[in-house]
């Protein structure tokens, strides 16, 4: 309530729409979001376009120096219009509070944020060195001098726009990055370290939930793993609904097979766009 996110709902107010409330932890601290499963599926799809991941990191090919900044609360930048202040609101055992601002949850946040970012930033973009995802901002130069040319740019329009950043989350001129899961640098990408680790911490699924829970975590790096549908294969099948969830001696190898491959996936070259491409 203090930084403006949330109001309380007065007791003469009529209510009609509330949604209880989740806090879940996030690195050590209690976020709350409201559970809008419900009004999502009322909610009409945007279908703005969000960049794929892999894609969008290779445009940080032949850059020398890359920094990436992230929005500060990201979606809670974005102020919500009267009638959408009341269908955000939540229900917790001291009241009922209304969101002002942009919550998480919102199946429309994301398209909602990148678009507004790209509207930010269409000259920067067409250029070809500045990638948006959603809250991630990342600079790609060549040079020191054009870095922070860029880097000033950038920092310009998101205080004429009156956003801000995270400054924590700040890595400025690094010559390799690790984002959005990966570990980008001008020459090659690759999985980030701290993601592999997980993998060999986290025990074998034992249920059909924990299988699609990996198979979504090993599918977002499939691009590392030779063969991947292949070795996976057997792990989908258990996954159907109307199949009993059973480990079996094959599946068993397949998840191992799978498990190596990413703690030993190899780092990928970058293209080089300057050069001619065969097909």
């Amino acid at each position: 309530m203090d930084l403006g996110v949330l109001r309380k709902v007065g007791h003469n107010e009529q209510v009609e729409v509330t949604t209880p409330v989740i806090i879940p932890w996030h690195n050590g601290k209690p976020r709350i979001v409201g559970d809008f499963r419900a009004l999502n599926t009322y909610t009409i799809p945007d279908r703005y376009p969000i960049p794929r991941i892999q894609e969008t990191l290779t445009q940080t090919s032949q850059a020398k120096f890359i920094t990436a900044m992230d929005a500060l609360k990201g979606f809670h930048q974005n102020f919500l219009t009267d009638n959408s202040k009341k269908l955000l609101r939540i229900i917790a055992h001291c009241g009922i509070f209304e969101y002002l601002r942009m919550p998480f949850g919102r199946n429309n946040a994301p398209s909602h944020y990148q678009r507004m970012m790209n509207t930010i930033f269409p000259e920067e973009l067409s250029e070809g060195w500045l990638i948006i995802y959603i809250d991630d901002i990342i600079v790609c130069s060549e040079t020191w001098e054009i870095s922070l040319t860029r880097l000033e740019r950038v920092i310009q329009k998101i205080v004429q726009v009156n956003r801000e950043i995270s400054l924590k989350k700040c890595h400025f001129a690094y010559s390799e990055l690790q984002a959005l899961g990966h570990v980008a640098s001008g020459l090659s990408l690759g999985i980030d370290k701290n993601k592999n680790a997980a993998v060999l911490l986290e025990p074998m699924p034992q249920t059909k939930k924990e299988m699609k829970s990996f198979l979504g975590f090993a599918g977002y790096y499939r691009q590392y793993i030779k063969d991947f549908s292949k070795i996976a294969k057997s792990l989908y099948k258990p996954c159907d609904q109307q199949t009993v969830y059973e480990m079996t001696e094959e599946r068993v190898k397949a998840y191992e097979e799978l498990t190596h491959s990413l703690t030993d996936a190899p780092f990928l070259l970058m293209p080089d766009w300057k050069l001619p491409f065969k097909l």
